[in-house]
């Protein structure tokens, strides 16, 4: 992705606000963690995905890919380095897809719905390649894929859904537009 403009100040103010907000609730206020990573925090996937909202998809997937990387550092869980790079900075950063809805009629549900949709691929992905290794026949592979895309679906979608009910409080949607225009 390459952009002929220079991010501005206030750009990386608003971005790097967020991705610390969204680090410190991911750290702070989360529901317990399962046995193999994967918690539901309390909007952190939401923040992540404000920057695309609010600048497009080149920053927002910055940004999320940053994000990502702090993730791995407070809280790491390494079974291969390439599913390292699949599970911080590729799923975490898909959360920038946000972006490519920035303009569009209900663009922050819709780019919201993007990068949970990009994470769970990415998620998913991880566990179907590093957990399919283990077992040897095509029936116990599908087996891993299922057990993959249910484990990731008991902590993406709960908080997905949460924070789908919080963008429908009118409260909340008016006031994240006026938050777009002070980052504009």
């Amino acid at each position: 992705m390459k952009t002929n403009k220079k991010i501005t100040t206030k750009q990386l103010v608003f971005s790097a606000m967020a991705i610390a907000l969204a680090v410190v609730i991911s750290v702070a206020i989360k529901l317990p963690s399962l046995p193999n990573g994967g918690s539901v925090t309390l909007f952190s996937m939401l923040i992540v995905t404000l920057v695309g909202y609010w600048y497009g998809p080149a920053l927002g997937i910055m940004a999320a890919v940053g994000y990502g990387i702090l993730q791995f550092i407070t809280g790491p869980y390494v079974v291969h380095p390439i599913q390292v790079v699949i599970d911080y900075p590729l799923a975490f950063g898909a959360l920038g897809l946000s972006g490519f809805f920035s303009k569009s009629k209900n663009g922050l549900i819709k780019g919201y719905l993007a990068g949970v949709l990009g994470r769970f691929f990415f998620a998913c992905l991880s566990g179907v390649i590093f957990y399919t290794v283990y077992v040897g026949s095509w029936g116990e592979n599908l087996i891993a894929i299922w057990g993959s895309i249910v484990y990731n679906m008991t902590y993406i979608v709960p908080e997905a859904v949460i924070t789908l009910v919080l963008l429908a409080v009118p409260g909340v949607k008016n006031s994240l537009v006026k938050i777009k225009e002070m980052a504009l």
